[in-house]
């Protein structure tokens, strides 16, 4: 059974740093492509970054370029987001996903909340 559980989230002050964390168990790690996104309250849900399975390729949505930095090990199932200088409309729940081809996988999200 594929799991993606995520970790970190909590109440963060703008200009403050917080590290998101994606568990993934029950799936080979290494051949999925991952990303992050996010859904604020009335809000669709959007991609905010990805990484490619080896970790040699990441893209970012334009409002968080420059302040978040994606990335994975491989080794540990883990897939992580470095949020720097976040802003209160970073506030968000923040879901991880696995693709390979037409299978995806979601976690359950963790929330972030950016206020001071």
């Amino acid at each position: 059974q594929v799991q993606l559980v995520e970790s970190g989230g909590g109440l963060v002050q703008p200009g403050g740093s917080l590290r998101l964390s994606c568990a993934a168990s029950g799936l080979s790690f290494s051949l999925y492509a991952m990303s992050w996104y996010r859904q604020a309250p009335g809000k669709e849900r959007e991609l905010v970054a990805s990484i490619t399975a080896a970790g040699g390729s990441t893209n970012y949505a334009d409002s968080v370029k420059g302040r978040f930095t994606i990335s994975r090990d491989n080794a540990k199932n883990a897939l992580y987001l470095q949020m720097n200088s976040p802003k209160p409309e970073d506030t968000a729940v923040y879901y991880c996903k696995a693709r390979l081809g037409i299978k995806e996988y979601w976690g359950k999200g963790t929330l972030v909340t950016v206020s001071s």
